[in-house]
């Protein structure tokens, strides 16, 4: 399976660590050229080092944050002159929030989370559809939760903004049908990240899966001979 995306461009969200990191190195390891977007410059240059470590190869950077639409809307136009293509993306990047009463949460709170985990995947999805129409096999995959399925007291404004990302997902999906760009959600389930150990503080890393056991999954779901779309695909 090693550079069956060569030639491939990819971009992946919120690539400085956890899932977006691994993710980026495994489609690397894969022969795809990624472009790692992430507010943090730091993150982004140690995921470089790891794409480089582990295929000689280097990423194109993008350090920006995901809730300036103006310069989301930007990143086809840049991928166009700068590559000709884009045939993959990955929108990992997402916020927590604060977990609490629903109707305790600070306005900023809520509008930070919902501008990440949702408005800028509408604008990711918009920049991106050309160059995705225009490959032979563009595929999409937004990371999801099982909370968007699952109404748990204090998980409210995260886990509606994921429902909300998995509706958006599926009806993209739908518009797309009739071309060869496949979009999919992807549900990694409990994964050992700095989210995930902010959300339950008492659990032992070592006892759920890495994000370098669920990155094959997902870039599995970006590779030319993909047939679904429209779906929410489950690690376990």
């Amino acid at each position: 399976m090693a550079e069956g995306l060569a030639g491939r461009v990819a971009l992946v969200t919120g690539a400085s660590r956890g899932i977006g990191a691994a993710v980026a190195v495994e489609l690397a390891r894969q022969g795809a050229q990624v472009v790692a977007v992430a507010r943090s410059k730091a993150g982004l240059e140690e995921t470089d080092d790891a794409i480089a470590a582990a295929t000689g190869r280097n990423a194109t950077l993008l350090v920006l944050d995901l809730r300036d639409g103006a310069k989301v809307d930007a990143i086809g136009p840049t991928l166009a002159e700068r590559f000709g293509r884009l045939d993959i993306v990955v929108g990992n990047a997402g916020l927590l929030g604060r977990l609490g009463p629903l109707t305790h949460l600070p306005e900023k709170d809520w509008t930070d989370l919902w501008a990440v985990n949702v408005t800028a995947n509408w604008h990711l999805m918009r920049t991106t559809e050309p160059l995705l129409r225009a490959s032979d096999a563009g595929r999409a995959v937004f990371v999801s939760s099982g909370a968007a399925t699952k109404a748990r007291a204090y998980w409210g404004p995260y886990g509606a903004s994921k429902a909300a990302l998995d509706h958006l997902v599926k009806t993209w999906a739908a518009e797309l049908a009739i071309t060869p760009v496949k979009v999919n959600a992807f549900n990694p389930g409990p994964v050992a990240t700095r989210m995930r150990a902010a959300a339950m503080p008492g659990e032992d890393p070592a006892t759920i899966p890495q994000p370098a056991d669920v990155a094959p999954a997902i870039v599995a779901l970006c590779r030319p001979e993909e047939t679904r779309s429209g779906e929410v695909v489950s690690f376990r």
